[in-house]
């Protein structure tokens, strides 16, 4: 399964809003630096899923706030 996100980093809570089952905006309080966003998105995610975060990894958008993860799971 494949999601896409868009993430803010900086935000002053943690937050997902599910646009579309597809589609999620994340509200992280990381900044965007030495992967420390990207690492409470993949948190977030799991959490949401009731899954292990190591079954999720992003396909596109490392270095962006769009991106695509793909879930296992």
């Amino acid at each position: 399964m494949y999601l896409k996100v868009r993430v803010i980093p900086d935000s002053k809570a943690d937050l997902i809003e599910e646009l579309k089952a597809d589609l999620w905006r994340i509200y992280v309080r990381e900044p965007a630096e030495h992967n420390l966003a990207n690492q409470k998105v993949l948190s977030l995610v799991a959490r949401q899923k009731g899954i292990n975060p190591s079954s999720i990894r992003i396909v596109s958008g490392h270095h962006s706030r769009s991106k695509i993860l793909s879930i296992r799971g």
